[in-house]
């Protein structure tokens, strides 16, 4: 298993049929790391409010990051959109999980990155909640369109993951357009607060670019794309598209962690609070 410095995670959307934790479950596996940053969208509320779907993998996944934390690995979790529930509890802890709204990273090679989710420099978020929530409903129907493919390229013996919301993101001229004003709106931003650099996510569009002079890196997804951002020792980034180019040697299946003492916890505490709390709040 390899060591990283640091593994950063986005736009998980824990809680939904999309989430591909299988995936990441295998990603897990193949990475250790000194730290982990969830960098928003981890547990998917809006979603939720709608229906709950948390299967067994799901909560493996929170497994694994609790155990990682528990066992010294800093783990930070930046609060998105679609987890903002939890922002009541900005800057308190569970489970040695940190949260909080941002953050500062100082990689090995000295330069200094801004941690946020992304969902501020999204005008659409801001102040056209209802077309968001509309965008949302429009996108889990994509998905649901998703899940008879992966059906059809399994029995086709199709390698790999594909993802119709995915390819209509990359092709459709508009969707095109809101990704490069939102990476440009956040560059600005980072270069007016003087950093090096910003690692994000929120789009599902994942990237290491440099724009006017300011380093934006973006997480990508386990929804649409499976992929994550490491840090290497020496401080370089590098992108990795699990769902593409890489598999683990050995797969190891969910019920090896039954095995190892894996018990089936409900929701995570905080979560449970949230919902508690925000159920009542219509979208």
């Amino acid at each position: 298993m390899p060591t990283v410095r640091t593994i950063f995670l986005s736009d998980v959307h824990l809680g939904t049929r999309a989430c591909q934790a299988k995936h990441l479950l295998d990603f897990l596996r193949e990475y250790e790391s000194e730290a982990l940053y969830l960098v928003g969208d981890i547990i998917d509320f809006w979603a939720m409010r709608r229906g709950i779907h948390w299967s067994r993998a799901q909560n493996t996944v929170v497994q694994k990051l609790l155990k990682r934390a528990r066992h010294g690995a800093r783990v930070l979790l930046i609060i998105g959109n679609h987890d903002e529930a939890l922002r009541e509890y900005v800057d308190s802890q569970f489970g040695d999980v940190q949260l909080a709204l941002e953050a500062i990273h100082t990689a090995a090679d000295g330069r200094r990155y801004l941690l946020v989710h992304g969902d501020e420099f999204d005008q659409v978020t801001r102040h056209h909640r209802w077309l968001a929530v509309l965008g949302d409903r429009a996108y889990e129907f994509l998905v649901r369109l998703n899940t008879v493919i992966a059906w059809v390229r399994r029995h086709l013996r199709i390698a790999g993951y594909w993802s119709l919301a995915g390819y209509a993101k990359r092709k459709v001229k508009t969707a095109v357009s809101f990704i490069c004003d939102f990476e440009d709106a956040v560059a600005r931003s980072v270069r007016q607060r003087g950093l090096d650099g910003v690692i994000c996510g929120h789009i599902h569009a994942a990237a290491i670019k440099h724009i006017d002079g300011v380093r934006y890196v973006n997480c990508g997804d386990w929804v649409d794309s499976c992929t994550a951002i490491v840090e290497h020792q020496d401080g370089r980034l590098e992108l990795i598209e699990w769902g593409k180019t890489h598999r683990p040697q050995v797969p190891v299946p969910v019920a090896a962690d039954e095995a190892m003492g894996y018990e089936e916890p409900p929701l995570p505490l905080a979560a449970r609070q949230a919902m508690a709390r925000h159920s009542d709040v219509a979208l």
